[in-house]
């Protein structure tokens, strides 16, 4: 039997040694195929898939990248591509680069053991391209990746390169690739069509968007970069000679960087990306020993007198072989997130001539639709900082932050979801997030706080945020079959809070601060609270209230989407279960400050924070009045624990059912700060400000749409639209509002006598409910 009919699409290395496999490795995929002139205007696609990256090319040109992050070990994806545009007629070249991860190097990437390229021609085409037989592969030495202060990729992903001229021109068709070696086919009977990448699902959500862009200015440096930067015309650096410039991209960007040189041998650039100018300072003591460096201090973030860029560096060595018209170029692996960057250029013997430092916004295809105008001046420019950090924080997952670990987090992703529903009406990223979630499950029925991710992070309170996630999704799209897809995860979730009930009925002790329990019993980033724990968790049973009471929410939406999946047996059961840890909650957990019945952070503890008045309204526990009252007496209160931009959005939700919407445009002074202090995007937190870009904080691409001009689902499936405009401090409001059923108008205006009156228009085939 010839062995050839073994072969599959699947190609790798022939000599991937186990050295190879313990770390970062960049491989190099060609192969050369003859295109006549009669196929240039036949649609030509192919299959590709890669573990743990790919990037294609054809005839030099970038196509896509992928594939979509795995969301488990057993099932991988594959994407398709058209590369049709990208072919001329006579011999033509597809080039592959792929980044193989070693297994747990990267927090966000699932590895197999098996790494791989998958490229296979559509059926109906010449077979030209599948794997089977004529790819050249490379392994390429030239390149470390490596994770900065010890951290690993993808927070601080960094490149090290020693370029020599051995690659140039290696995605265009005239290269000799003579010294590359013969890529392996995996043979039919080594692979497992039921693991993974073997067991390939088609792509769930779109490629990524790719946009060419330009720095916007120098901040700091030689004005001669001006040149390069605005007209694209080249600046040649004298031999021996260092210089160094630090550039604008005038908003908060996440992309490829892009470097084009010609001669310069040996010079050395190092590039470093930042999100702002900063005050560093100095290093703290560790309890093992040594130091650990401490959070930059902000303020201006454009501070270019006082402050100095904190972030990621990388370095490139340069070849020397390029020229004007064949420049050497430098693309990095993986995207960069920076506002800001600082070159710093070293020459040898020989004049470095820059000939192109641009970049290649990246992120997903985020289409904004929803749009207003509002009588508060300050909105529109909080609603542009909102609307930059939802798209900067969306790509094949949803992410924390994309400066730092790129995950995606359930608390973070709920909001995230929200706000996509609210400014596009776009699913599709979210039902890649819930199925990440669900896939995440744990023996003890919680879910990961993060997904997908190759670590473990047990959140108790983050499995509440996913089963939200899918009750919004039902009430936004109506999708029943998803529903019911998820609710054996979620009924594993709920569970897992009813095992550990205290004989007092709330949910007793089931973690504490974050490396000092199995579960880190996270809350809020609250400045009064270690590490985002409210601090009774340290005291008497250690009960946390807010997880009894996120479950009591939990429990109340869940007997919804039962119900909507025609679990009625099982709704009823949530219900019960409700209405006896709401009792429960009502017997222990309720005290007194300044004369006004509160929620104690712990059963029988005189602690009190904003969040337990904020969830004893969102559950029911109190009317709107005495609601009104408990968060008069904790809102703004500097003794009590407060919320953070995290929670802002359950507090802005208290607020409006209390009636006091008004509060709300006090609160937006932490916003106008962020604007005064110069940021383009929203902070993680208004304690340390870690991260610049951070879309929890992305609150106003909810409040205007759904709030202030008033339109969310009334019905699952947005069947029914409630028309409830917020006035709050505003005298007037108009827009178009996206949803899943079309747009929807709304205008409204303050009367005299301090009435709404409003006037809408509505898609075909949704009904209004004005309240």
């Amino acid at each position: 039997m010839d062995r050839k009919l073994l072969n599959t699409n699947w190609i790798w290395l022939p000599d991937w040694t186990p050295e190879d496999a313990a770390d970062a490795r960049i491989v190099y995929f060609r192969k050369e195929f003859a295109v006549n002139d009669d196929s240039l205007s036949v649609e030509r696609k192919i299959r590709i898939s890669a573990d743990s990256r790919y990037k294609l090319y054809v005839n030099g040109s970038f196509v896509q990248e992928g594939p979509q992050k795995a969301l488990n070990l057993k099932e991988w994806y594959v994407d398709s591509a058209d590369i049709a545009p990208y072919l001329v007629s006579g011999v033509n070249v597809a080039a592959v680069e792929v980044l193989r991860f070693a297994a747990g190097q990267n927090d966000s990437l699932y590895c197999s053991d098996s790494p791989c390229l998958y490229v296979e021609d559509a059926p109906g085409t010449d077979d030209a391209l599948s794997g089977k037989s004529g790819w050249k592969c490379m392994l390429n030495h030239e390149i470390r990746i490596f994770g900065e202060e010890g951290r690993p990729a993808p927070i601080h992903a960094q490149e090290d390169v020693c370029a020599t001229d051995f690659f140039s021109g290696w995605k265009l068709p005239w290269y000799d690739a003579a010294a590359w070696k013969d890529a392996a086919p995996k043979m039919i009977l080594s692979i497992s069509r039921s693991d993974a990448p073997y067991n390939l699902l088609p792509r769930s959500i779109p490629t990524m968007r790719h946009e060419s862009r330009h720095f916007a200015e120098i901040m700091n440096g030689s004005k001669r970069f001006a040149v390069l930067i605005n007209r694209d015309e080249p600046i040649s650096i004298p031999p021996h000679t260092k210089e160094v410039v630090e550039l604008s991209a005038g908003a908060e960007e996440c992309g490829y960087l892009l470097y084009a040189f010609a001669g310069g041998s040996g010079a050395r650039v190092s590039t470093l990306c930042a999100e702002c100018y900063a005050y560093p300072q100095p290093a703290q003591p560790s309890p093992l020993g040594g130091t650990v460096p401490t959070q930059p201090q902000k303020g201006d973030r454009t501070d270019t007198v006082n402050g100095q860029l904190c972030g990621h560096t990388s370095h490139y060595t340069v070849a020397g072989y390029g020229t004007p018209l064949a420049p050497e170029c430098y693309e990095p692996y993986w995207f960069r997130t920076f506002r800001f960057v600082r070159l710093e250029i070293e020459t040898v013997n020989e004049p470095l001539t820059i000939l192109r430092f641009s970049y290649r916004s990246t992120g997903y295809p985020l289409e904004m639709k929803t749009s207003f105008c509002v009588s508060e001046p300050t909105y529109a420019p909080i609603w542009d900082i909102s609307v930059r950090t939802l798209a900067r924080c969306m790509h094949e997952t949803y992410v924390d932050c994309p400066f730092y670990e790129q995950l995606q987090y359930a608390m973070d992703t709920r909001s995230e979801i929200l706000y996509t529903y609210a400014v596009s009406a776009d699913d599709r990223l979210a039902r890649q997030a819930m199925e990440a979630f669900r896939c995440s499950q744990r023996p003890d029925g919680l879910i990961n706080a993060d997904a997908p991710t190759v670590k473990s992070n047990v959140i108790p309170s983050f499995s509440i945020y996913y089963l939200l996630m899918v009750y919004d999704h039902m009430m936004y799209f109506g999708d029943k079959a998803l529903v019911k897809r998820h609710l054996p995860a979620i009924d594993g979730i709920l569970a897992f809070f009813d095992r550990n009930l205290a004989e007092n009925g709330m949910v007793g002790k089931i973690g504490g601060p974050i490396m000092r329990h199995e579960r880190w019993s996270f809350i809020d980033w609250s400045r009064k609270w270690d590490s985002g724990v409210p601090t009774v968790t340290q005291m008497g049973s250690g009960a946390i209230t807010m997880e009894s009471l996120l479950y009591l929410y939990g429990l109340q939406k869940v007997s919804a989407l039962a119900a909507y999946a025609d679990r009625i047996g099982l709704a009823e059961e949530y219900t019960r279960r409700a209405a006896a840890l709401a009792d429960a909650v009502c017997k222990s957990a309720f005290g007194c400050r300044e004369g006004v019945r509160l929620v104690q952070d712990g059963p029988g503890l005189d602690e009190y924070s904003v969040h337990c008045q904020v969830f004893a309204v969102l559950t029911g526990l109190v009317d709107p009045t005495e609601g009104k009252e408990m968060l008069a007496t904790t809102v703004g209160n500097p003794d009590l624990a407060q919320a953070s931009v995290a929670f802002m959005f359950y507090l802005f939700r208290a607020l409006e059912i209390c009636g006091w919407y008004e509060k709300t445009n006090e609160l937006w002074e932490l916003w106008r700060k962020m604007l005064h202090d110069n940021l383009t995007t929203c902070v993680e937190n208004d304690t340390d400000a870690r991260s610049d870009c951070h879309a929890w904080g992305a609150l106003m691409c909810y409040e205007i749409p759904a709030v202030i001009l008033g339109v969310r689902p009334a019905a699952p499936g947005f069947e029914k639209a409630v028309i409830a405009p917020q006035m709050g401090a505003l005298t007037k409001a108009a827009g178009d509002v996206a949803t899943p059923k079309g747009m929807v108008h709304v205008e409204w205006t303050r009367t005299r006598e301090n009435r709404c009156e409003v006037k809408y228009l509505l898609p075909e085939g949704m009904t209004a409910v004005q309240v």
